[in-house]
This record gives structure tokens, C-alpha cells and sequence, in this order.
């Protein structure tokens, strides 16, 4: 089925705030799904894959700063989503990038990486060179870089697979991020180890599709989008009951 980027986002919206998300990091997170749907990124698939593990999250859990300096930033997420562990770790390390030019951040024990991407969009059209790395624990290994240009809304990302696992490799469950002012940062691989290039999206392919679904809708699964309307009928439930809960004289009737 298809669905306009406002059906989409604003469908995303009342499953995140059904599911405990605070109402503006729902419009934040429905941002993030809806703009990687958009750009033919999996966006929803992204989501579907991690929704067990999101609903598990304990929202009142929130991130913590195990390192900083002026130039750095180490966070755990504290097995959290992205969407929930990543947004005030970007801020900080955009605020240092424009102090000093550059700036690193990692995100430690964090899941649903890849729904960061909507989120350095946002960075990059804030005029910041931004470039996010992850490695997923998996056969084969693999390695996953994302791009953007200053001022730019549309990524440049790049796969490999790593033939030779390092002897140092441990599970990695964290994310890097880097930004710059004035250095433009976009993926490219430089390895002592063999590897095979797995996937290459660039910024007028990606265009490209943003452009189709734009005119013509976006893809949509239909199984996933009606998870996300039963999850977005919690928040119809709980306003019904606030409401009724609210209805009729208080304690005190002072009207």
C-alpha cells in the first residue's frame, strides 16, 4: 500500500506517544521513520525489526555522560533506541562542533542505529558536515558509513562487509558520530583488511527516490502499518480515559 508522508508521519506520531514517548520526542521519532520511508532507506522496516526491543525500553532510563571534553563526547544509551538515546547526544556534539570546530561523539549500548539518520538530516541542514559510523556484530562483519554535507538534507552511505575480522573485534552495540564546520566528511574505506562493498546509495539516487515518493506516495507494508495503528490506539485509549477521568465537578466546583 501507499501513504503520503503526512499519513505516515502522522501515523508514527500516535504509535510513539502510545508506546510512552514524550509528545515532542514522538514528532522527533516519527520524523526519523518517516524521512528514511521517504528517501526508500527501510525506515519502517528499521522500526519493525527493533518494535519488541522498543517496547521494552524503560523511558525513564536516560542517557548519561560517562566522558566529555571539549571535543568529545562518550554516552550510553543504556540499551536504549536511538530514537530515545541519540537526540541530546547530537545536540552536545553539535554545540562543540560549532565551538571548536569539530567534534566527536560516541554512543554507547544503543539499538535501532540506523533510524539515526533522519537525525543527522536535521544536523546537516543546520550547516554541520556530519559522518556517523557503526559495525553490526554479525557473519560477515559488517561496516556501515553515512554522510552528509553541509547544508545538505541527502546522505551519501556506504556498506562493507569485512572479510578478515579483526583479532580486536568485540560486539559493538555503539555508534560514532564526527562533525565538522568546514570539512566535509563523506564515507569513503581505507583498510588494511579485504573487503567487499555491499551497498552504495549517493545523494542523487537517494534524491531521486525521495522525488518519486513525494509524487507518486510512499511504500508502505501493510502488516507493519497496522501494528502501528494498534499501538497508536493506546494514546486514543488513554485520552478517553483522562477525559472521562476529567469530566464533571471537582472537589471544588469554583466556576
Amino acid at each position: 500500500m501507499k501513504a503520503s508522508y503526512n499519513e505516515l508521519q502522522g501515523l508514527c506520531l500516535k504509535a510513539f506517544i502510545g508506546m510512552g514517548f514524550e509528545e515532542g520526542d514522538a514528532a522527533d521519532a516519527a520524523d526519523m521513520v518517516a524521512w528514511m520511508q521517504c528517501f526508500g532507506l527501510g525506515g519502517l522496516a528499521a522500526l519493525s525489526r527493533g518494535l519488541d526491543f522498543l517496547l521494552e525500553d524503560d523511558p525513564d532510563d536516560l542517557p548519561s555522560v560517562l566522558y566529555q571534553d571539549g571535543d568529545l563526547a562518550v554516552i550510553d544509551g543504556h540499551g536504549q533506541s536511538v530514537l530515545r538515546s541519540s537526540t541530546l547526544a547530537l545536540e552536545l556534539g553539535f554545540a562543540k562542533a560549532r565551538a571548536r570546530g569539530l567534534a566527536v561523539i560516541k554512543v554507547r549500548h544503543c539499538h535501532n542505529r540506523q533510524l539515526i539518520m533522519g537525525y543527522l538530516a536535521r544536523l546537516a541542514g543546520r550547516g554541520m558536515n556530519v559522518t556517523a559510523f557503526w559495525r553490526n556484530a554479525q557473519q560477515p562483519l559488517t561496516e556501515q558509513v553515512v554522510g552528509f554535507r553541509a547544508n545538505s538534507s541527502v546522505p551519501e552511505i556506504r556498506v562493507y562487509a569485512v572479510q578478515e575480522i579483526p583479532e580486536e573485534n568485540e560486539p559493538n552495540n555503539a555508534i560514532t558520530i564526527v562533525m565538522a564546520n568546514h570539512v566535509d566528511l563523506l564515507p569513503a574505506m581505507r583498510s588494511d583488511y579485504r573487503y567487499d562493498l555491499l551497498a552504495h546509495h549517493d545523494e542523487s539516487t537517494l534524491l531521486a527516490s525521495r522525488n518519486q515518493s513525494l509524487t507518486e506516495g510512499i511504500e508502505v507494508d501493510e502488516a507493519v502499518w497496522a501494528r502501528l495503528k494498534h499501538l497508536a490506539s493506546r494514546m486514543l485509549v488513554e485520552a478517553t480515559d483522562a477525559s472521562r477521568d476529567g469530566a464533571g465537578a471537582g472537589a471544588q466546583d469554583n466556576d
